[in-house]
């Protein structure tokens, strides 16, 4: 019996713990999650991609959260895998389970902290990176090319947030919006009909060096194209992936006086009540 009670006596504890984390876990879950770091990890031929969010930027700085994240990342390239439903099961460096890192984190912090989002590369030829302040990354790989000219795509990539790689990954839908509001602006210019054909391929041809990387200008020589200076050195991207943190959340807008008044009036009517 007293080997019973001292058992119980230890696990409890550690037991009620998790279940706390797990609740404040819980509890912060609604919370709007867009901020956080992105980053990049690399293995030889293979990389992944990775973000993890927070709600604030002071928390996407904070020691804890970036050994997290690197954390996270190291277990995403060990592991290959990037749906994250099942990522969460994967065990970090630590043994612990990502899901029970995160809860964990979750409760020490005080923030809804998430893995939105992880992306492998995995190429024959060179893979290359870049990050921009951990907020924006891009993995690049391209076949035929140096460390150098797939840094500079990698850079290219961050900064430029190309839709594909050529004319045939544009999706069809969006080919197909962009054509419909171009033609009527075209046509409400009133010129012939001949003149307006020439104008809504004119402008599709644009739209298509805009959004594809081999039709954007460099960036770093805007006098060529990322085509041209791919087909000077006798090399193809063949991949790329770029995140950039929160991109694609919608962000609710704050109102810090009227959430302290809120605060304020809460506690009031709660020492009423009291």
């Amino acid at each position: 019996m007293k080997q019973h009670l001292n058992t119980l006596f230890v696990t409890t504890p550690r037991a009620f713990l998790r279940k706390s984390g797990q609740a404040i876990a819980d509890k912060k879950a609604s919370r709007i999650a867009a901020d956080g770091r992105i980053v990049v990890l690399q293995d030889g031929n293979r990389a992944v991609i990775v973000e993890v969010n927070s709600e604030t930027d002071f928390v996407a700085k904070d020691e804890n959260f970036v050994a997290f994240v690197q954390a996270v990342a190291a277990a995403a390239l060990a592991s290959g895998t990037t749906d994250v439903e099942a990522f969460a099961q994967e065990k970090l460096a630590d043994g612990r389970s990502v899901e029970a890192a995160r809860t964990e984190l979750v409760a020490k912090i005080g923030e809804n902290i998430s893995v939105r989002r992880i992306a492998s590369v995995i190429a024959d030829g060179v893979i290359s990176s870049y990050t921009h302040g951990a907020r924006i990354g891009a993995v690049v790989a391209v076949d035929g090319g140096d460390e150098v000219l797939g840094r500079d795509i990698a850079m290219h990539v961050a900064a430029s947030n190309p839709m594909c790689i050529d004319e045939s990954g544009v999706p069809a839908k969006t080919l197909e919006s962009e054509r419909r509001i171009l033609t009527e602006q075209a046509r409400d210019s009133g010129k012939p009909e001949e003149i307006v054909e020439k104008m809504i391929a004119g402008r599709i041809n644009k739209f298509l060096k805009q959004v594809t990387l081999l039709g954007q200008p460099f960036v770093k020589d805007s006098d060529i194209s990322v085509g041209k200076l791919l087909s000077d050195a006798g090399a193809t991207v063949t991949a790329f992936v770029r995140f950039e943190v929160g991109e694609g959340i919608e962000k609710k807008e704050e109102n810090f006086a009227k959430d302290v008044m809120q605060q304020i009036k809460d506690a009031r009517m709660n020492g009423k009540n009291s």
